[in-house]
């Protein structure tokens, strides 16, 4: 066999791991790798503008599939570019492996152009970084990075100089020694019998979901049916949980809605399921809890626990259910129920009346129209900020459907690079962007990589010419916002001029047509909607303790504007609870 270059090594391992393409920007140091991607038949080089929009692209497409993805950056500012969508990749579980190119091996540590450690700066945002110095640590290094990357969940760095690159590896790429399924882990037989018993020995079960009930969601429904429990989400567990869910009670956290803070605080046996909420206020601190998580880092880190369960969600539960007594009583789950629909009419109420005609037009509208109009199998992308409240209150999940977002990092400007790597992923399938237009603007360079590639990913700007959710904070901290405003842009002639569809929206009767024609546009599109930036002001009757920060309760209610389709399947569930 002939011999390989480290460059060409490294991409043979990158397609033998299941990447089939590494977002970046090229650079001089980053050369023969990029020359061994142009000469390897299963691997695409995607050129992207911007490095962290590669490595957010490439967390996006990990988060989808579970596997390995890939991103790099070159020397110096190149890599450094990378970091901020690798620490959202780490936090959020993804598999990526970065490339970090570094300057000429001979000139480390003389403070040469453009000279960074990558190694040490990429340490805090990945379980592995290391530095590739000598052709004879190929293949080994990189093996031993895929196997962090994809075995524990997270971001790998390799560190590699262009002269390196180019030289010959000493030995043959391997056959890869890592499995790339992960397995089930189960409790202990122990651990299941003391789960047993304090389930059966409470009278009011409450469930708690995270994102860790992936594949969960038979399970949970029916260890609720079985112990009467109102089950509530994360912000994260809501595309796995809140469909087909004749127990849901809404979502806790800042952007909350319904009953899931009430629930949690009025059970007396509260089950953590993967979940790392990390909102401690928001968690009762009189109540048993019981925490269930693959990751035993984080059992007992947000709240003080009665029993800490290692395992994977579903066979826990799996192993749980035949176990448990069956309830027979549905008063505590029949008046979480109750309290859930109360508390959406209430939300609908307060912020829906007239929406259809108002100018500027409501984002609440706007995102009630999307739910409605989009595909049952679409992937959204969201942005931090207004758009997250959007998403969390009005996109409906129904198991096929993916929410994305920087839910753990809370990153700006993510939504548009994580729509790149989901439509890279699935060109047939419906990707859609919520981006507020300051998360836009800011990394709004690739919106030419969707003309370059003609990825017919679909761009929804909330257009208030503000800083929405920043003035939210200040208003509820007491303080007048300041600097949180832009001019008014027309991003739909941008869009244009940059070769995409672009779509204008200033009255709320043009919002669904616009909505149907950029989805029927064969390629990318970007739909403009000028919203109205004091949406979320604070209703009249909030008290002064509720506008305290983001205390429980000012959260819960000025944060309050709506909850779309929610509150039908509130009423919906509603039919289940018996009438006297």
């Amino acid at each position: 066999m002939a011999k390989q270059t480290i460059a060409e090594q490294y991409v043979d391992l990158m397609a033998r791991a299941g990447v089939r393409r590494i977002y970046g920007v090229v650079g001089d140091s980053l050369n023969p790798v990029v020359d061994a991607v142009r000469r390897h038949d299963a691997v695409d080089w995607v050129q992207v503008r911007h490095e962290e929009v590669a490595a957010f692209a490439a967390g996006a497409e990990a988060q989808l599939t579970g596997r390995l993805a890939a991103c790099a950056g070159s020397c110096g500012p190149g890599n450094l570019h990378l970091i901020n969508g690798l620490y959202d990749a780490h936090r959020s579980m993804a598999p990526v492996l970065a490339l970090a190119a570094h300057i000429p091996s001979g000139e480390i540590g003389t403070g040469y152009f453009q000279e960074t450690h990558p190694d040490r700066l990429f340490a805090e945002c990945s379980h592995y970084s290391e530095l590739i110095s000598s052709p004879r640590q190929m293949p080994r290094v990189v093996q031993t990075a895929i196997q962090h990357a994809v075995g524990r969940r997270g971001v790998s760095v390799v560190a590699l100089s262009g002269d390196t690159a180019a030289e010959d590896s000493p030995d043959a790429a391997p056959e890869l020694a890592m499995p790339l399924d992960l397995p089930a882990i189960r409790p202990s037989d122990q651990e299941i019998a003391r789960l047993t018993e304090l389930v059966d020995a409470a009278e009011r079960v409450m469930v708690f979901c995270g994102r860790g009930v992936a594949g969960a969601h038979a399970e949970v429904m029916a260890l609720a049916e079985k112990v009467k429990a109102p089950v509530g989400h994360a912000l994260r567990g809501k595309e796995h949980i809140q469909y087909d869910n004749p127990y849901d009670v809404g979502m806790s956290g800042l952007l909350g809605y319904g009953a899931a803070y009430e629930a949690m605080h009025e059970c007396d046996l509260l089950l953590l399921l993967g979940t790392d909420f990390p909102y401690t206020d928001f968690l009762p601190r009189h109540v048993r809890t019981v925490q269930v998580d693959v990751q035993p880092e984080r059992l007992g880190r947000r709240t003080q626990l009665d029993f800490a369960v290692w395992g994977d969600v579903r066979e826990t539960l799996r192993c749980l259910i035949p176990a448990v007594r069956e309830k027979h009583s549905r008063r505590f789950l029949d008046r979480m129920l109750e309290r859930h629909a109360h508390a959406l009419e209430g939300a609908v109420n307060a912020y829906t009346r007239n929406v259809d005609r108002h100018t500027p037009i409501h984002p609440e509208y706007v995102a009630s129209v999307l739910d409605e109009e989009a595909a049952d199998d679409a992937v959204f992308t969201v942005d931090t900020g207004m758009c997250c409240v959007w998403a969390a209150r009005y996109l409906t999940p129904n198991g096929r459907r993916r929410i994305l977002g920087s839910f753990v990092h809370g990153s700006m400007a993510n939504a548009l690079p994580q729509a790149i790597g989901a439509q890279f992923l699935d060109r047939g399938r419906q990707v859609v962007s919520l981006s507020g237009d300051g998360g836009f603007s800011m990394l709004m360079g690739d919106f030419l990589t969707l003309v370059q590639y003609g990825l017919p990913v679909k761009v929804v700007v909330f257009n208030n010419s503000s800083l929405g959710m920043v003035d939210l904070e200040m208003m509820v901290d007491g303080l007048p916002p300041h600097a949180t405003t832009y001019p008014h842009t027309d991003y739909a002639a941008i869009a244009t001029a940059a070769g995409a569809r672009g779509i204008r929206v200033q009255k709320p009767a043009e919002v669904r047509d616009a909505l149907r024609e950029a989805f029927a546009h064969d390629g990318p599109a970007l739909v403009d909607v000028v919203t109205d930036p004091a949406a979320l002001a604070v209703p009249p009757k909030i008290t002064a303790e509720q506008i305290s920060g983001f205390a429980l309760s000012a959260s819960r209610t000025v944060l309050t504007g709506g909850v779309g389709r929610m509150v039908h399947l509130a009423r919906a569930n509603l039919r289940n609870v018996p009438r006297p």
